[in-house]
């Protein structure tokens, strides 16, 4: 998939970007001025989705307190709940080689599920990320600034279960590279994992700090993926994390058009779409299209695919075809690849950097692809 097949926006992002041209090696490619805004701390949001609107039964009145506040100051409670950044980073060619690095490992080693490594390195940093919440101001706000899951206690989180391979397959890259942070590390196998299964570029900056155990969020911030109300799905996504209907319909989605889930860790059984190592909107196809139903087995309840009864959907992800304001978007995502990758990176760089507050010294980074830097290639001839 190229890059240049996106929306109007990365056609314009394009002649943004500082590119190499006919050179294996990396060049410096960073985002300036309102581009880089635009991409780190502006939503994709449309005049039809409005946040105020995405009320949990149970905390509604906390939640309008919250729109009401956030309208007479004009910031949304996690831009003030963060940490800050390091300013002391290195230049982008340092984390274009180890962007590279872990790249040319998930060529390597295809032992993994489906023969690649990518969507458990997406789904570690979504983890590491998703913990935070913008309602906790102690150190155990969570998100992936203090690389707390390199800790037992928060591995043992039952929503982080499977994730130990992830980890395994990142302790080279971490030797190699002493002196990144754990949680840079993660966060960047996330990015890593999406663009070389051809997903959209994501933006991305260096700077997270190291914790103690101490830092470790609280269980059950993470979803619950057996929960079947679309209100508690925005618990999560809108009242936690911050985001809108339009942008938690794109990482739901795009996040499990790849993968799969193991009765081993998670208790589910079975992937979401029929490629599950390329990353697409063939999620919300499968979704609207096929027709489902529960999954008679002794496993967790979730459905499957009439059809074929080899694909499966979570309880959650039901929701995204059975709530109206969740179908809206699923079906546009299903029509518009274009739109749905745009959501959804710009959704997921911002996910990787809740509760963390960057330098303006600090520029958001592009990084180019194997293929985009002809790596490799010698090989294939």
């Amino acid at each position: 998939m190229s890059t240049a097949a996106f929306s109007p926006f990365f056609k314009f992002a394009s002649r943004t970007f500082a590119r190499s041209s006919g050179s294996s090696s990396a060049r410096r490619i960073v985002l300036s001025g309102s581009l880089a805004a635009a991409l780190t701390t502006a939503a994709w949001a449309y005049d039809d989705n409005r946040r105020g609107n995405n009320n949990n039964s149970n905390n509604s009145n906390h939640l309008l307190s919250k729109a009401f506040l956030g309208g007479l100051f004009g910031s949304k409670e996690y831009e003030k709940n963060t940490r800050e950044a390091s300013k002391d980073v290195k230049p982008f060619e340092y984390y274009q080689k180890v962007y590279n690095d872990i790249a040319i490992k998930i060529r390597e080693h295809d032992e993994w599920d489906d023969g690649s490594y990518g969507p458990i390195l997406v789904r570690y940093a979504w983890h590491n990320s998703g913990s935070y919440s913008q309602h906790d101001h102690a150190q155990t706000k969570g998100g992936s600034y203090s690389g707390t899951m390199r800790f037992a206690k928060e591995q043992h989180d039952p929503e982080n279960a499977g994730l130990p391979g992830a980890e395994n397959f990142l302790k080279s890259i971490k030797e190699k590279y002493p002196d990144l942070s754990t949680g840079d590390l993660n966060t960047l196998g996330g990015v890593v994992g999406i663009q070389e299964m051809d997903g959209p570029k994501i933006s991305w900056r260096p700077g997270r700090k190291d914790l103690g155990q101490e830092a470790i969020p609280p269980y059950h911030r993470l979803p619950d993926a057996s929960q079947t109300s679309a209100d508690y799905v925005r618990s999560v996504f809108n009242d936690r994390l911050g985001f809108s209907d339009e942008e938690m319909v794109a990482l739901i989605g795009v996040g499990h058009s790849i993968g799969r889930c193991h009765t081993t860790s998670s208790g589910f059984d079975g992937p979401w779409t029929f490629s599950p190592t390329v990353v697409t909107n063939e999620f919300f196809k499968l979704l609207l299209d096929e027709d489902w139903d529960w999954r008679k087995w002794n496993g967790k309840k979730q459905y499957e695919d009439v059809k074929t009864k080899s694909l499966m959907a979570l309880p959650t992800d039901m929701t995204l075809k059975t709530d109206p304001k969740f179908r809206k978007y699923s079906e546009i995502f299903a029509k518009d690849s274009d739109r749905c990758m745009t959501v959804f990176a710009s959704a997921f760089s911002r996910l990787l950097e809740r509760g963390i507050s960057f330098p303006s010294s600090t520029k958001p980074m592009i990084f180019q692809t194997l293929d985009e830097q002809h790596i490799g290639e010698e090989d294939e001839e």
